[in-house]
């Protein structure tokens, strides 16, 4: 049964081997119980782009997509994206995140996911379940 939805920085972290990041989703990754978003997909190619070694850095990326799989948008997802943003919005929110993260959330709304992430923005989304997660060695 799939609980936990990775944020970008998270998977991210989890593909440079950050021991936080290992330590915390492995045990998920064994479990079937971590998925992510298309979005944080596109948001980690974008940044694996930059890497001098991007080929096998994507490889890589692949390889791990395999067991955490990355849910599409769909029409009920996009619809709870609206009504966060409407819901956000002054004076009655705690303030509008950027659309990607409100598209993420409402993902993790939609399959009742806790979302994971180094974020704090997202704790302006009413109804989200949430962890934040710092991967900064202790």
């Amino acid at each position: 049964m799939k609980r936990y939805l990775l944020d970008t920085s998270l998977f991210a972290g989890f593909l440079h081997n950050r021991a936080k990041a290992i330590a915390m989703v492995t045990p998920w990754v064994k479990n079937h119980e971590v998925v992510t978003s298309i979005l944080v997909y596109g948001e980690v190619i974008e940044y694996l782009k930059g890497l001098s070694d991007f080929p096998a850095h994507y490889t890589h990326f692949q390889t791990v997509l395999q067991e955490i799989v990355p849910y599409p948008l769909t029409y009920p997802i996009l619809e709870r994206y609206a009504d966060l943003r409407r819901s956000m919005r002054q004076p009655h929110g705690k303030g509008i995140i950027g659309d990607i993260d409100t598209l993420i959330a409402a993902t993790a709304l939609e399959y009742d996911l806790v979302l994971v992430t180094i974020d704090r923005d997202f704790e302006r989304v009413p109804n989200l379940k949430w962890q934040r997660v710092n991967l900064k060695a202790a």
